[in-house]
């Protein structure tokens, strides 16, 4: 038998500091006011008495398993926690039979909570579905991702959907100070040094503490009482900003760069540029997308602005990072300040929708090629006009469409740029067709 002083005895492990300080009460909870204030959703239902499935959908450290946690106190249910990244059919079966005999045993409800409950598959998430009709659980599934696309619309209609944020400047500072009293006490940490600890959390609340840890046993390790922002640097190496690659998070900050050229805002298209960079998105997919604004919000007002993209990537290619980065840098702004016009991308999608509802209509024989003896009898090439041979280049009044085709008016060029001098050459180029058809009368 082991006696308490016996030096192989496991030792308790020490919590780490975000576990110490989860909050025992809502009115512990740090940020999600809006949520969690008097008189808000969450606090109401809180004070219901009843529980009742949710999903909590928000970034990673904003407190979602800690709601779940503490609802499950508030009601003095059986807790269940699993992962949708690690559990499978035998987890939620072995789940379901605890509350089984929880509610036999003790008549104690279960609230069943389902981490990244969007990387269930559908057949995982129905299999929920009775038991929570049942009232067997209560379900708060937690997730990263947007509910709409990625929960189960019957899984959505049975619970209710809360939107956590993630924490501001102010929430992360008062957190910052508990977490410092139980991790550094005795320790004096500058403005600066704070203020590079909560930029580098990012509106995460876990993030915060683990980088708080990391600096407890650097300055446990060096003796360091005076922590200034020179200590925090050194000792985070890095400001690796909260970015999901693949998530929403991702397209909302493409959205936001399309949007800042398209508005013609430099500095805006800018910051998200360097914004997605730094969070370690691909340097040339962003190089992509600009070709692609290029195309679609620039288009034949700046046509240089396509050459400027592609030639941003081609750069980036041979560069590689950082210097490659400015050339995608030169390429945003230049789009952003570049004349605007979306005059191709309406006309070619107006064109589109036209052939694909359309018949299929024959090449006019005028238009036909006619490279053997046979052909030209048939006629194929009749008739055709050689624009080149025309006065000034063009055969007015000549027509390129089908036999029966209806007026058509897709490309209208706006009154910017290039598209400016374009818009007027088809003017008077239309005027010319319209006076060799008066002729013709």
């Amino acid at each position: 038998m082991s006696s308490g002083n016996d030096l192989f005895a496991p030792a308790a492990a020490a919590a780490p500091l975000a576990e110490a300080l989860r909050p025992a009460t809502i009115d512990e909870m740090v940020g999600q006011a809006h949520l969690l204030g008097p008189g808000k959703p969450l606090r109401l239902a809180f004070e219901s008495g009843k529980p009742h499935s949710m999903i909590l959908w928000g970034p990673p450290g904003v407190g979602k398993t800690t709601l779940a946690r503490l609802m499950a106190r508030v009601f003095d249910a059986q807790f269940i926690a699993l992962s949708a990244v690690f559990a499978g059919v035998k987890d939620i079966r072995d789940a379901i039979a605890s509350a089984h005999a929880a509610l036999a045993a003790s008549g104690r409800h279960t609230i069943l909570f389902v981490d990244e409950v969007h990387r269930f598959n559908k057949a995982q998430q129905d299999a929920f579905l009775p038991y929570v009709e049942q009232g067997l659980i209560t379900l708060i599934g937690a997730t990263t991702e947007n509910p709409s696309f990625e929960v189960n619309s019957a899984l959505l209609s049975r619970a209710t959907v809360y939107v956590l944020e993630g924490l501001s400047a102010g929430d992360l500072g008062a957190l910052l100070e508990r977490g410092l009293s139980k991790a550094l006490p005795g320790s004096v940490i500058d403005a600066q040094a704070s203020e590079r600890l909560i930029g580098f959390a990012d509106g995460d609340a876990r993030r915060l503490l683990n980088a708080l840890e990391i600096l407890a046993t650097a300055a446990g390790v060096s003796g360091a009482v005076q922590i200034d922002a020179a200590f925090v640097e050194h000792t985070l190496a890095s400001n690796l900003r909260r970015f999901d690659k693949g998530g929403e998070q991702f397209y909302d900050q493409i959205s936001a760069l399309h949007k800042s050229v398209r508005g013609s805002d430099a500095d805006a298209a800018l910051y998200w540029l360097v914004r997605m960079l730094d969070g370690g998105a691909d340097p040339l997919y962003l190089g992509r997308r600009m070709v692609r604004m290029a195309i679609e919000d620039v288009g034949l007002a700046d046509p240089r602005a396509l050459r400027l993209a592609l030639d941003a990537c081609e750069t980036y290619e041979r560069l590689g990072t950082p210097e490659g980065e400015l050339a995608l840098a030169e390429a945003v702004i230049y789009l952003a300040v570049a004349a605007k016009s979306n005059a191709v991308y309406t006309a070619y999608n107006a064109a589109r929708a036209f052939v694909s509802g359309d018949a299929t209509r024959p090449v006019p024989m005028h238009l036909r090629n006619a490279p053997t003896r046979l052909m030209k009898g048939l006629g194929y090439g009749k008739g055709y006009r050689y624009a080149h041979d025309e006065d000034g280049g063009y055969a007015t009044g000549e027509r390129y469409f089908p036999d029966g085709m209806p007026e058509v008016d897709w490309y209208r060029p706006t009154d910017r740029g290039l598209e400016e001098r374009i818009r007027e050459k088809i003017a008077r180029l239309r005027m010319l067709d319209a006076a060799s058809e008066k002729l013709k009368q």
